[in-house]
């Protein structure tokens, strides 16, 4: 990693491991209900996030990337604690889970501040991020209370 920028991520996730790896990437970031999309023709839901750089934050940077997330084989979208009409309101990720229903499939959720949550029905984990490019500096770096 140099000084200025680390390398853009791209990370895939297959399983639950990998997707717990994807999640602790992405904890804390942020995104309005306007920067995610379900496409259910393409069995698709994706969605764009501005996430803290934790790996450059060992290393005394404190910045946020543009990050986009994307999942495969999704057959249904569930939420809670949203209002879609509601595009501009800010959620924070806080971790992505995995719950095995009938493996391999089962229910990714996204768990949000506040309680907030989406649910989606996967046949199996397939899933991509992919830092896109900008990066600029933090304003803080997030806490948690209890170091959770």
């Amino acid at each position: 990693m140099s000084d200025d920028v680390a390398d853009p991520l791209k990370l895939i996730a297959l399983d639950a491991d990998d997707l717990a790896i994807v999640s602790a990437h992405l904890q804390d970031a942020v995104l309005k209900v306007a920067d995610f999309v379900y496409l259910p023709a393409e069995r698709r839901f994706a969605l764009a996030a501005r996430r803290f750089d934790w790996e450059g934050a060992q290393h005394g940077h404190r910045r946020r990337r543009l990050a986009a997330l994307h999942f495969e084989r999704v057959s249904s979208v569930r939420s809670s604690k949203l209002d879609p009409k509601a595009t501009d309101q800010v959620l924070s990720l806080l971790a992505i889970t995995f719950a095995t229903t009938d493996d391999p499939a089962g229910i990714v959720t996204l768990n949000f501040s506040d309680g907030a949550a989406i649910q989606l029905q996967v046949e199996c984990i397939e899933a991509q991020m992919k830092d896109l490019g900008p990066v600029w500096e933090a304003v803080a770096t997030p806490e948690h209370p209890n170091g959770a």
